[in-house]
């Protein structure tokens, strides 16, 4: 039997803001190094081949523990996973501020990265766990939703700030003071809570195979971009990697108590979910990425007017995410709200694939930049909501890590896939006489176009694969906890 949730008589939405702030923090952190990124190679004489795992760094590490934490904060209470996430992903962010080296600033940021994965593998699920089903539950999951989206879209802003205004030691130490808030304030706010105790016992062995698997696999994926799938490294790597993860599957068959229990997969709406964040989240990685790329190459923008450039989008999933889209939940139920969001990153994408060399930034980027937002910020918390309603509470942690996980995975994969194919058309207009801003927008380009299909395959999983469901009920029709209390399972 699962453990009796633990009811504390905190303020549901105090919580709430805690843990976005939390997830915020971490995907800021992911997003704000890309634009400091000459910056840290110049001030410390990095190479480009060491300059790449100043990024590898933190995303490997990140991707191949989120099952293994994920699962901990069921076993060990979510609370106590997350607040050991925020210290050691803090405590790394100064070691990182404070680097002076190349080997000491990579140490550091691998570090950072195991923090990161502790923390926020839970998230999700302490998020979907605050609220019963209802109105309220739904405007939860949109504010995690924006917490994801607005940190991708306001690092490269915030990034832009501190490297010009101070140092690219600053987007390190940043973290430090947003972390001290949330570890003082999570003590006394977040609710105590009962994990299953690992008297049932942990998979050490599944925990070992997933971590290697997915820590490999990662691996394999950010170093292709660099050396190429055909190498060497690659073709060794990615077997060994999917050898490992085959075994873990075989392992969760035949545990007596699974890291991942199999069965949740017999969710078609679970899988269904994990399945579309896979696609649209590796269409997403385009936006951030290349439409960076464009501002600064094509455009000539510096990196802090880069980061302004995608503050509208910031507002606009911001004003969705907040205002909007827990209002057509209750009204038109998760599947229609995603399905719509899909159409409009969809379109979003073939937009952005008519920009020119010669662009306005109001005409070329501005428009699909605000389409973007609002599909994004429809559909996001519409897939979180449904993936995370076909789980448990007492199973909310592994959900979370597993929704984690394919984020991770598809930010890779996609990001990777698209730069091979962005930079294949660039080299071949390039050889083919095309100046060198042409030969740019025609290699982002085939990037938008391929983002776009990436979303439209989304669209059409969904379309198939989840069903049509009811309206979420609104709080009134909602069973309500006892009188102010909150239940984080």
């Amino acid at each position: 039997m699962p453990p009796s949730p633990v009811r504390a008589r905190t303020s549901p939405w105090l919580i709430v803001a805690l843990l976005c702030v939390g997830q915020m923090m971490i995907v800021l952190d992911q997003n704000i190094v890309n634009v400091a990124l000459p910056a840290v190679q110049s001030g410390l004489g990095l190479s480009s081949g060491n300059l790449v795992w100043v990024v590898n760094a933190y995303v490997i590490p990140f991707g191949g523990l989120l099952l293994l934490a994920g699962r901990l904060g069921d076993l060990l209470g979510r609370k106590t996973v997350f607040l050991t996430g925020v210290v050691l992903f803090s405590a790394a962010s100064v070691l990182c501020g404070a680097a002076d080296s190349k080997t000491a600033l990579i140490a550091s940021r691998f570090l950072q990265g195991v923090g990161g994965a502790i923390a926020s593998a839970c998230l999700l699920g302490m998020v979907a766990t605050v609220f019963p089903e209802g109105r309220k539950r739904a405007q939860a999951i949109a504010a995690y939703s924006f917490a994801s989206a607005g940190g991708g879209a306001v690092g490269p802003l915030l990034g832009g700030v501190l490297t010009e205004w101070l140092d690219w030691h600053w987007i390190f130490f940043i973290n430090a003071p947003i972390g001290a808030v949330l570890v003082l304030t999570g003590l006394r706010a977040l609710p105590r809570e009962r994990g299953e105790g690992p008297r049932r016992g942990v998979d050490v062995l599944g925990a070992l195979l997933v971590t290697g698997g997915m820590t490999l696999l990662v691996y394999a994926i950010v170093d292709a971009e660099r050396i190429g799938w055909g190498a060497t490294r690659t073709l060794l790597v990615g077997p060994l990697a999917l050898l490992l993860l085959i075994g873990f599957v075989a392992r969760q068959a035949t545990a007596a108590t699974p890291l991942l229990p199999l069965r949740l997969f017999r969710s078609r709406t679970l899988a269904a979910a994990n399945l579309v964040q896979f696609l649209l989240i590796a269409g997403m990685f385009g936006l951030l990425f290349f439409g960076t790329l464009y501002l600064q190459r094509v455009l000539g923008y510096g990196a802090l007017r880069a980061g302004l450039g995608f503050a509208p989008i910031a507002v606009v999933i911001a004003a969705v995410s907040l205002g909007l889209s827990a209002r057509l939940l209750t009204r038109f139920g998760p599947r229609a709200l995603l399905l719509t969001g899909l159409g409009l990153v969809v379109t979003a994408f073939v937009l952005l694939s008519f920009a020119r060399a010669d662009g306005v930034y109001a005409v070329d980027f501005l428009p699909a930049g605000l389409v973007m937002g609002l599909g994004f910020g429809l559909a996001a918390p519409a897939m979180m909501g449904l993936g995370m309603a076909a789980v448990a509470p007492a199973e909310a942690g592994i959900a979370s890590g597993l929704f984690n996980t394919t984020q991770q995975i598809g930010g890779a994969i996609g990001l990777t896939v698209l730069s091979s194919l962005a930079n294949a058309r660039a080299d071949g207009l390039a050889a083919a006489g095309k100046s060198r801003a042409d030969a740019l927008i025609g290699g982002y380009h085939t990037a938008f176009l391929t983002a776009a299909g990436c979303a439209l395959a989304a669209l059409l999983v969904g379309a198939v694969l989840l069903k049509a469901t009811p309206p979420a009920r609104t709080d009134e029709e909602s069973p309500a906890p006892h009188g102010q209390d909150v239940a984080v399972a």
